[in-house]
């Protein structure tokens, strides 16, 4: 006779494509968060449309191909083309929103959560958040669930019902079994400075500061409202107003865009700098951008570890932060930056290009016959001009040719950008070296953990000019605009739902300091920190060697443990024998015990009779015991292996 077919070959039953295909939506779930919304929002219906339309039969292989064929392009059209960490990603969410169309088989189930199991590990590619830890751990336990229920589904002989919570234990004992493995290899396995290998960067762009500014073009810069790093002051902390967060300085001017200059930035020294009271002390954890260039108080007087100044005095990273950093350093304002402006520095701050922006050019040559020498005269006069008939708004018209003229003789009203470029070009067609620096200015103070946040939305520019005796001085145009002619801010915009007004209520507060220790505790544990966790003990920093013994310890006594937690299980597999078996042990060690040829009554009877208050309760549970074991007629096995394992006498 021909054997039967197994349920292997046969097609899934509701319960278990249920099952997996519920845990492959919470997998892609914590991918998709990552991804464009756009993106999101069709992956997410291609993957509803796909289960609906396959959910009796699987979709014709040609009609799959088409679809695979056409995905693969729809997504790299949205993503211009350029292949990188976020398309990667994208198009696996793509493929895996595309599975379900071949599932109809217990052997398609198994490898449509295997292939799902990849998403919310590649969601960590993107960000490391404590949401996607959450999301991708719901999803990786969603996928062992239904793993647990594929192979109830395909054994040989019928399985008792297993309920959710029996599922539940049996999966998350095996995640607990796991753990001190995972946290041997977090805390001792040594970490390396920067990777072993590349990882493609992000094909999309993330808003952050550029190398390059041009009026207009932060505006989406400054509708970000997440944080671009936290700040934790040691000491004197520094007024709002003057939290000038010094980044890139920009040099070069081609009309339109401002950008910092490759030659200048080949310059070896940072000029000295002679500083004043007060000093500020802090630490900075700086969000990813995936660029080396930081930002620190202006100016900085100490360098961090892993990054150096550049001639500019600004703060440049040996390595592209992938990930959350953190960095200590002290600044103060200077009372004399940089004196000496050689000769080819000082034809650097004064080029303009030619035959643009006549009419400025005109306003300064008159302005500089008036002034004579008087350097800060016309610096002043130009604050003076822009404080009586200038206005702050972010609603401006694309610039022209003459960007500079336009701005400042016909619109006279704009933002940061706006102003730090007209003035700065303004300045040199007077004679006056001037640059353009970008950074963030201001700061937020978070209540709850008594640190300051910087936002992207915190992007701002101004200009230096060089005068004399002084050398580079910080003048902020912008500030200058009186308060009764600020017409649009960027919090009036975004309004009570993104913006200022939600920010500082305790929730925000409060969503920001756990995701700051977050950052701390896991993200920022990076190999010097590693190196010296065990500080506090006393004892030397901990080179690869001292790390992998320890990893190696460690590790050798979580895998005993898995192993030998595994083969009590193995064995006996079954949970009422075991259960059983742990009873009579307990009896075994006031004396008690079962002998091998005992039957189970007769061993409870024999307790009862010189323990009557044990027997009482030890004789009804022999009784159901043996009713279950041989006779097959107690239906609630879980309750009688969890009174047996109650049981003490």
């Amino acid at each position: 006779m021909a054997k039967a077919a197994t349920p292997r070959a046969g097609t899934l039953d509701a319960g278990s494509r249920l099952w997996a295909l519920l845990a492959t939506g919470l997998c892609l779930l914590a991918l998709l968060i990552q991804l464009p919304a756009g993106v999101a929002a069709g992956i997410g219906a291609l993957a509803v449309a796909t289960t609906a339309l396959s959910w009796r039969r699987a979709l014709p292989g040609p009609l799959r191909l088409l679809l695979a064929l056409l995905i693969i392009g729809a997504v790299l059209a949205v993503m211009g083309m350029r292949f990188g960490r976020d398309t990667g990603c994208a198009l696996l969410a793509a493929m895996l929103a595309l599975k379900p169309a071949e599932t109809v088989s217990l052997r398609d189930a198994r490898s449509l959560l295997g292939f799902a199991l990849f998403a919310p590990f590649s969601a960590f590619l993107l960000d490391q958040g404590p949401l996607t830890l959450l999301l991708a751990a719901l999803g990786v336990a969603a996928g062992l669930l239904a793993l647990s229920q594929l192979a109830d589904a395909e054994a040989d002989a019928p399985m008792p019902r297993v309920s959710l919570r029996q599922r539940l234990w049996r999966v998350g004992r095996l995640l607990l079994i796991g753990l001190p493995l995972m946290l041997a290899t977090f805390w001792f396995f040594p970490r390396f400075p920067s990777p072993l290998w590349g990882v493609p960067e992000r094909a999309l762009a993330q808003p952050g500061l550029s190398d390059r500014m041009s009026p207009g073009g932060w505006l989406d810069l400054m509708a970000d409202d997440n944080p671009a790093l936290r700040v934790q002051f040691f000491g004197a902390v520094p007024r709002p107003e003057e939290m000038y967060w010094r980044g890139l300085v920009l040099w070069d001017y081609d009309g339109r865009e401002w950008t910092r200059s490759p030659w200048i930035a080949t310059l070896p020294a940072a000029p000295a700098v002679s500083a004043q009271a007060p000093r500020w002390d802090y630490e900075m954890m700086v969000e990813p951008t995936e660029q080396r260039w930081l930002v620190a108080l202006d100016l900085p007087v100490s360098t961090p570890a892993d990054a150096q100044l550049d001639r500019d005095r600004a703060l440049v990273a040996t390595q592209p932060m992938n990930g959350v950093t953190r960095w200590r350093v002290a600044s103060a304002p200077p009372s004399r930056f940089d004196t000496r402006l050689p000769a080819p520095l000082r034809e650097r701050a004064l080029a303009l290009p030619a035959g643009l922006n006549p009419r400025t050019h005109a306003l300064a040559q008159q302005w500089r016959r008036e002034a004579g020498g008087d350097d800060p005269a016309i610096v002043r006069r130009a604050l003076e001009w822009i404080r009586r008939d200038f206005g702050y708004t972010l609603d401006t018209p694309l610039p022209g040719r003459d960007a500079v003229d336009e701005f400042l003789f016909d619109q006279q009203r704009g933002y940061c950008e706006h102003f730090s470029s007209a003035f700065t070009t303004l300045m040199r067609a007077s004679g006056i070296p001037a640059r353009v620096v970008v950074g963030y200015a201001g700061g937020y103070r978070n209540r709850f953990g008594d640190y300051w946040i910087v936002r992207k939305m915190d992007a701002h520019a101004w200009s230096e000019v060089w005068l004399p005796q002084r050398g580079w001085v910080r003048v902020d145009p912008t500030a200058a605009v009186a308060p009764e002619r600020i017409f649009d801010t960027l919090e009036d915009r975004l309004g009570a739902d993104t913006g200022a007004v939600f920010q500082r209520n305790p929730l925000f507060d409060a969503g920001d300091w756990l995701r700051r220790g977050w950052n701390d505790l896991v993200l920022g544990f990076d190999a010097r920190r590693q190196q010296h966790m065990l500080r506090a003990l006393g004892l030397p920093p901990l080179d690869a060697s001292r790390l992998g013994a320890l990893f190696a310890l460690a590790a050798l006594l979580a895998v005993g443990a898995m192993a030998w937690l595994l083969a009590r299980g193995e064995r006996e597999r079954d949970p009422l024998l075991r259960a059983w078996h742990a009873l009579g042990a307990r009896y075994a060690r006031i004396g008690l015990g079962r002998q091998p040829h005992e039957p189970a009554l007769d061993w409870a009877r024999r307790v009862a009779a010189s323990h009557p208050a044990a027997g009482a309760v030890l004789v009804p549970l022999s009784q159901r015991f043996a009713e279950a074991r041989y006779a097959a007629a107690v239906s609630d096995i879980p309750a009688l292996v969890r009174d047996l394992r109650r049981h003490r006498p």
